[in-house]
This record gives C-alpha cells, structure tokens and sequence, in this order.
C-alpha cells in the first residue's frame, strides 16, 4: 500500500488525538516547527495537515493555526466488521446533517433546513399543474428538451425580472438543476482552482461547500445584522488580493435576513466593475419580501456582463422542485460548456409546471399568502425567542425570507444546549456551519417556514428556559 511522507507526522498527531492527549480545541504545532523537526518541505507539512482536516481530525483557522477540531467526539478505533469502511469527510458528514431534515427521526422539531414546509408548500396548486402538463405534452416529456432550457420558460422568467427592472436577456439564460448547480456553474466558469473568491461572512454551508470542492480560497467579507455586506473592506481585500469572484445575497442574506439598499448595490458593482471581478448574486429569497415593492438586483446596474444572477423556485414553491435559472452576463460560452457536462437537460415536467405556473396568475396568488404567512411567523418566531431566551440574546428582524439569526450569551455552552435541544426534540442550525472557522460559536440559525404547532412553540420555549437556568449554575 502506498505512503506518504507527512505520515511520518500524521500518524504521531492521530495517535495523540485519538488516545485524548490531544483534547479538542488544542493547538498544534506550526507548519514551521513540524518542518524543522521532520526535516521535510513545507508543502510536506501542508498535504499532511489537509489529510488530516479531511479526516475530521483537524481544522484551520485563519491567521492562527491548526487546531484539534471541536466538531466530533474522538473514541478508540472500533472493531474490526466484516466488510470493508467507506472512508467519510467527517466536517462534511456532521454540517450536512446539521443542516437536513431527519425523515427517520419523528417527533423532532426541525427549525434547522432552510425549505418551506408541507403546510406552506402550494401542492394541489403543483399537482394539478403537473397533471396538465403531462395531458398537454404526453410523451414529448420523455425526451431531451434543450440543453440550456425550454426556450418559453426562459421568456416567462425575463418578464418577470423586468417587473422589478433586472433586465434579463433570456438567449443568456441557463435552465440548471437547482440554486447549487447554478452557483457551481458560476464559479467553474468564472474561477480556475486556487483562485481567491470572495464570500460573504457568515456564508450558508451549500456555498461553502462547493468552494471547497472547486478548490479555490476564499476571503470572508463581514456581513452585519444591520449594515449588510461590508464593502469597505471588500476594497481593502482587492488592493492585496486578486479576487476573481464575490459571491453575494444582496436581498435577504441567509442567515441574517439583511437586505441591500439600491446604493449599495450598485457601489459594490462599482467596485467590481472597477477590479473586474465578477459578481455571482444569489437571489433564491428574492420574491419573498415581506412588504413594500419586490427589491431590484444588481444585475438591473449592471452593463457590463459582469454579473451573474441565480434563483431557483424550491424557496418559494416546493424543495423537490428542482429547477433555478442562471442569468451568465459575458460568461455565458464557458457557462454552457459546464452546463452540457453536468448533464444535458433538466427535467422536462419540471420546465413543464414552472412555465404554465409563470405564465398566468397563479404563481403570485401563491406569493401573495406564502408572503404575508411568512411575515406572521416572523413577527412570532422573534417574539418568542426574545420571551424565551436570556434578556441578554441577540435576534435579527428579518424584512424578507425565512430565516432569523441569533446570537446566543456568552456564557451559554454551546456543546450543552445543542446536547439539550436533541433531548428536547428540536433543531437549530449551529453557527459553525457557516463559516470555516468557529466565529460564529455562539449564533444559530432559526427557519420559520413552516406552520406552528403547539408541540414546535413549546420546545422553542423549552430550549430557552435551559439557556436561562444555565445562568444560574
């Protein structure tokens, strides 16, 4: 079996940390220290580092070090089964079960999976619309449609961007396979691996994810709860890093629930277009304001072809309906070309409903209660926290979307409330999910798009009572 170098090392710090020398939180040694120890290269040092964070043994944060990771418990290596393991990224593993509904753990309160829930969802609406699809279209719904999509679908989505002055051109317009493959289409064809991209700080996990996977850095711009994301510091990063991309949500930020003003947005295209760098915009909670006009997207500054605009309809419709669209800008060949070799065509009976959805008056009928329900329970979701938790808690108050982000007290153990609320039956999504270091211990996220049961309203309340008797331990 082959070997490495770094195993000289690697195995030293496994043994430590498996036996609990090694505690979680401890720092290690340097990438320096270990150099001039094992008398090897630095790139030595760094591939067995990044063999062990791939393990889940070890994780890096920036600017100071690597550190036996706080995310898993260590125990002593099982018995032998008789069949072979599947190796597994265990930081992978563990954030996408924070982040997942369990449909095998019933009783759970989940507040953790940013979708609409059964009670919200429009599904006689979907239905029906499915069944007269495939009554209309019978076996033509069995072959290819077009690579980049059904070519009146693509109108419906332009003309309803121009209702909000984003002028989309729909020859530009990529049919994809959901929000995730529209981004990982965005930056593959943006971004080479090892490129710097920009991401707003804290960044849901999906995005981290496919950063990750497309092996590129990025640079944590601050995203506040009041003032959004932080473009001052965005012009401060350019002068010392080449940034080919900034991915951002300019209407209603997941986890924060900020939204940008008109001028913010068009200063942070200012900056791109001045680096040009490219903008990929996230604007899957665009439709879901909570009141006023449906907020504009950078894409309505833009002349430049520099933007690149994605949303999808499993915020606002249903999570199984897998279809979003890309507006590419000047990117649209390399777009296409990864678009074909992920997979040709996306599901006809999906492009099917959403046309025939978009083209009369029914999709908004469904925004208009789907909104104003999630106002309501955005309006409850703060109100009970804010009773139910610690005086001393931080909540945002989200004008749009579906999510709250909150900040816990400091002397709240994480560990131990996450501990507690699997023993209560209900879910948050840690804060440790949406960044690559720990800066966001003590936040979680709370999804309010479903209804409110008696049983969900007290294991909110129960969750709080325990942070407040924390404080008096």
């Amino acid at each position: 079996m082959k070997s490495y170098k770094f195993e000289k090392f690697t195995s030293v710090i496994e043994k430590n940390i498996r036996e609990g020398i090694y505690k979680p939180g401890h720092k290690l040694p340097s990438v320096r220290e270990l150099k001039q120890q094992y008398q090897t290269s630095i790139t030595t040092i760094q591939n067995g580092y990044e063999h062990l964070m791939i393990m889940g043994l070890v994780e890096s944060i920036p600017k100071s070090g690597y550190y036996v990771t706080n995310r898993q418990e260590y125990t002593k290596t099982p018995e032998k089964k008789p069949y072979k393991p599947v190796v597994r990224d265990a930081v992978f593993k563990q954030n996408l079960n924070l982040i997942t509904s369990h449909r095998d753990k019933k009783g759970v309160s989940e507040f953790n999976v940013a979708k609409p829930g059964d009670l919200l969802t429009p599904q006689k609406l979907i239905l029906r619309t499915m069944q007269q699809a495939i009554r209309e279209q019978s076996t033509a719904l069995l072959r290819y449609y077009p690579s980049n999509g059904d070519h009146d679908l693509k109108i419906n989505i332009a003309k309803r961007a121009a209702a909000h002055r984003s002028i989309i051109n729909p020859e530009e317009l990529i049919i994809t396979d959901g929000a995730l493959q529209a981004l990982y289409i965005s930056l593959a064809a943006v971004c080479s691996p090892d490129d710097v991209v920009a991401i707003e700080s804290p960044c849901i996990f999906s995005v981290l994810e496919v950063i990750r996977i497309l092996k590129l850095k990025i640079i944590e711009i601050p995203t506040g709860v009041t003032d959004g994301f932080d473009i001052s510091f965005l012009k401060r990063a350019c002068k010392k890093t080449n940034i080919k991309a900034i991915v951002v949500t300019p209407n209603y930020h997941n986890p924060t629930g900020n939204i940008m003003t008109n001028e913010q947005k068009k200063t942070l295209l200012s900056v791109a277009q001045q680096q040009n760098i490219a903008i990929i915009e996230n604007d899957i909670y665009g439709d879901l304001n909570f009141s006023g006009m449906r907020p504009s997207n950078i894409k309505g500054f833009d002349d430049s072809g520099l933007v690149l605009t994605y949303s999808s309809y499993a915020k606002t419709l249903a999570p199984g309906i897998r279809l979003g669209w890309l507006s590419c800008g000047k990117f649209l060949p390399r777009a296409e070309q990864i678009k074909f070799a992920l997979g040709s065509t996306v599901s006809p009976i999906f492009q099917e409903t959403i046309n025939r959805l978009l083209s009369g008056s029914s999709y908004d009928r469904h925004l208009r209660a789907f909104r104003l329900q999630l106002a309501k329970n955005a309006h409850f979701t703060t109100n009970l926290i804010l009773n139910s938790f610690p005086e001393e808690t931080m909540v945002t108050t989200p004008k749009g979307g579906y999510n709250i982000w909150v900040k816990m007290p400091d002397y709240v153990n994480m560990d131990s409330f996450y501990s507690e609320c699997e023993k209560i039956g209900v879910r948050f999504t840690p804060g440790l999910t949406f960044s690559f270091s720990n800066i966001f211990e003590k936040n979680f996220r709370i999804v309010f798009a479903d209804k409110f049961s008696e049983k969900r309203i007290q294991a909110i309340k129960l969750a709080g009572q325990y942070c407040k008797n924390s404080n008096k331990k």
